[in-house]
């Protein structure tokens, strides 16, 4: 895959361009370490409309307020990795094709494929999760999914950068989702999570819609010479893969 309004290949995710390298194959593979463990969601940190072509008239507000200080820090990430590693660094193209990676690996969970997986997810995360969703009965398995038009809201939770013994270098950036399912979920799970009821035409007739989150991280080696591939790390769906 490549990044949204550059074109996507079959199987493989490309996320920013290659530092000075326009024409470079972009690719997300697999092959780094998992990292350390996620930091637990928060609330949604802005307010947005939601709207579906399918239903027009159906709309889900969410409010929530920005941590500002994340907001900085992650921002003056962006400007040492543009700095340091690459100088076409743009996030927004790299949300962009995060974005279209959580959907797709989101659906390739909810169905099992694991081995579709397995080019998109480091093989550490993929044995991590592929047990964890073997053991979900079926409708927890099916709130997995994220269509792209049911994310309603997504933003940079962390951003880090290391360097191993050797002195590769490593950016990895965890990406916060909200989104929308219809999956038949109980009312007391998975925790922390909220059911919209929309009314159409009268009070007897009513869809209801669960908002769920999930944090995806994204790694990739900024080490010269190295493909510059980004690698879905570490998988979480709140208390559905914890």
């Amino acid at each position: 895959m490549a990044l949204a309004g550059r074109g996507w290949r079959p199987a493989l995710l490309s996320l920013c361009r290659a530092g000075r390298q326009p024409g470079a194959a972009r690719t997300l593979r697999r092959g780094l370490a998992p990292s350390r463990q996620l930091p637990a969601l928060g609330p949604l940190p802005w307010a947005r409309g939601y709207s579906s072509e399918r239903q027009p008239s159906r709309k889900v507000v969410v409010v929530g307020i920005p941590n500002p200080f994340t907001w900085a820090r992650t921002r003056m990430y962006f400007f040492l990795i543009r700095a340091y590693f690459d100088q076409d660094f743009s996030f927004d193209e790299f949300s962009a094709g995060a974005k279209q990676a959580f959907s797709r690996v989101s659906k390739m969970l909810s169905k099992c494929n694991f081995d579709e997986l397995k080019d998109l997810v480091s093989k550490e995360a993929l044995e991590e999760v592929k047990e964890k969703c073997l053991a979900l009965p079926v409708n927890r398995r099916e709130a997995l999914a994220a269509d792209l038009d049911e994310i309603m809201y997504s933003t940079p939770g962390d951003v880090g950068i290391y360097y191993d013994n050797q002195g590769r270098k490593f950016v990895s950036i965890i990406m916060r989702y909200w989104y929308l399912t219809d999956a038949d979920l109980p009312d007391e799970t998975p925790e922390g999570t909220k059911v919209f009821q929309v009314v159409f035409g009268d009070e007897n007739s009513k869809d209801s819609k669960r908002l769920l989150t999930a944090n995806y991280e994204f790694r990739r080696e900024f080490t010269q010479g190295v493909e510059p591939d980004w690698t879905i790390t570490r998988i979480q769906h709140s208390k559905l893969l914890d």
